[in-house]
């Protein structure tokens, strides 16, 4: 049997829609489990030390920018470098996540996830708009009235917040985060080293 990977996402972060492809191949490739947890980075960044964009100096978000171009170039994703919407208001995609992931299923949580992220950074959509999320959720399969009604129930709010405390108490800090029992993998030029992990089983 596979291992297991507990994938700790930004739905607003370019370097999770860059590894999100990818993921997917290498635990599909090597028969290991996925669960994406959408958490709360806002919270994540002051409580581990970090700074959110804005506030980060102007050297750090230059050089953010040469590797968003780096890594665009080199894994032939476009991109929009500085998306219109960005960032969007995530926590009813996010929500809306966490409530497909415990009723409908891992894989369409993370289909949904990862269509909400080429939405925002190839498409230039708002994906915090309501009605361009539920066109969203329409495009990978689901019944949009559904998931959004799912999405707006107040518990998956509360099991952001827990999701993300159980983030910190493990020891995430960045987006993407890529857990395979106690090792972590920050980022997604980390995985190369994640698919390591997974051909050792």
């Amino acid at each position: 049997m596979g291992l297991h990977v507990d994938y700790y996402a930004s739905l607003n972060s370019p370097w999770t829609h860059l590894g999100a492809a990818r993921i997917e191949r290498m635990t599909a490739a090597h028969g290991a489990s996925l669960r994406i947890w959408p958490v709360d980075f806002g919270t994540i960044f002051p409580a581990s030390g970090g700074l959110p964009l804005p506030k980060r100096a102007p050297q750090r978000q230059a050089y953010r920018m040469m590797e968003l171009k780096r890594w665009r170039d080199h894994l032939g994703i476009p991109i929009k470098l500085e998306p219109k919407y960005f960032p969007a208001q995530e926590q009813l995609a996010a929500c809306c996540t966490i409530a497909v992931r415990e009723t409908i299923g891992d894989a369409e949580a993370i289909r949904l996830a990862h269509r909400v992220l080429k939405a925002l950074w190839e498409e230039d959509k708002d994906t915090g708009d309501r009605a361009t999320l539920a066109a969203l959720i329409a495009e990978v399969g689901l019944d949009a009235d559904r998931v959004l009604a799912l999405g707006d129930d107040p518990r998956w709010v509360e099991k952001r917040k827990t999701d993300t405390q159980a983030a910190l108490d493990r020891g995430v800090f960045g987006a993407p985060s890529y857990v395979i029992g106690e090792e972590i993998f920050w980022g997604q030029d980390r995985l190369e080293f994640v698919e390591r992990r997974l051909a050792r089983g």
